[in-house]
């Protein structure tokens, strides 16, 4: 695909916002790739990794060949906005999460709310099999936003499945790969030896994530070939299951302390406005958290005109 500086530039504001839902717990960043058109490219470019090393060996180490093979511009001007995002975006988006975490949610909610719709539109025929495939996504999303977190071992073995897991999760649209890991009970761990520079452990989970998502790519780009609108539907049902994760009212059932010494919610229930109001003796923000939502719908109605305009513009000239 031939891009011009523009295109580029489009790439990395679509990483920005890959790496801002990444530091959301509970938004995947897998999930704004999908929506903004660029996951079936990504998938395609990690899958290409191993064969480009390959070449980059068979071919004494050719870096315009094995730049070419891996998408290497398409995923230099993603991982650059994907790490602005992260860098200019962490301590924001704590501070709202900390200090705001009403609005937040719902901005969030709608805007994955209104990516549901915005995926499904691309299935024109409905089937029966479409609609089963929607519902075991919706369900399967649901099931893993309310498993509770487990204690787990601390062995290489575990640390490594850990990193495989996580990752796959990471670029599953609605799976956030932090709370995989809070299920798996090594989110805490992995932090902890972040803090501590433990490369031992760091260099498994990461050696572990490295062959999860280029294994785990291979078989979501076989699928969105194969089965593509089975695939599609699947996976929207799980951006719709995994709202339960993000609805923004919710009480605090089981506590815990992380790294810093800070008690943090490990689970929580949804519950209703008015039963916030009365369990935290706070207003609920139901006109603005409606408003935040309306937001995130809009955002995403706005931006499937832009790209329907641009994909008209590239198709005439």
């Amino acid at each position: 695909m031939r891009r011009t500086i523009k295109d580029y530039i489009l790439v990395t504001l679509k990483g920005t916002g890959m790496g801002a839902a990444d530091v959301i717990p509970g938004v995947s960043g897998g999930t704004i790739a999908f929506i903004t058109g660029i996951y079936e490219e990504l998938l395609s470019s990690i899958k290409n990794l191993p064969v480009a090393c390959k070449s980059l060996i068979s071919s004494k180490f050719d870096l315009r060949l094995f730049w070419k093979e891996v998408n290497g511009n398409f995923l230099l001007a993603l991982l650059l906005g994907i790490g602005i995002s992260i860098v200019s975006l962490a301590k924001l988006m704590t501070y709202l999460l900390e200090h705001h975490p009403i609005l937040v949610w719902s901005f969030f909610f709608g805007l994955i709310l209104a990516s549901v719709w915005f995926v499904l539109k691309d299935i024109k025929k409905w089937k029966l099999s479409y609609c089963v495939s929607l519902i075991l996504g919706i369900v399967a999303g649901y099931l893993i936003t309310v498993i509770s977190p487990s204690e787990t071992p601390d062995d290489l073995w575990f640390i490594f499945l850990s990193g495989a897991i996580a990752i796959c999760a990471m670029i599953l649209p609605g799976i956030s790969g932090s709370f995989i890991l809070l299920l798996l009970g090594k989110y805490a761990y992995i932090l902890a030896a972040l803090n501590r520079l433990d490369v031992l452990v760091l260099m498994v989970f990461a050696t572990g994530a490295l062959i999860g998502i280029i294994s785990f790519s291979h078989f979501l780009s076989w699928l969105l070939k194969s089965y593509k609108f089975l695939t599609i539907a699947f996976l929207a049902g799980i951006m719709f299951g995994s709202l339960n994760k993000i609805w923004p009212w919710k009480e605090v059932v089981e506590s815990t302390t992380n790294s810093h010494g800070k008690l943090i919610p490990l689970v929580e229930r949804n519950i209703l406005p008015s039963a916030y109001s009365d369990i935290n003796g706070s207003s609920s923000l139901v006109f603005y958290a409606v408003i935040m939502m309306m937001t995130g719908f809009l955002i995403i109605f706005v931006m499937d005109i832009v790209a329907a305009k641009l994909k008209k513009s590239n198709e005439t000239s």
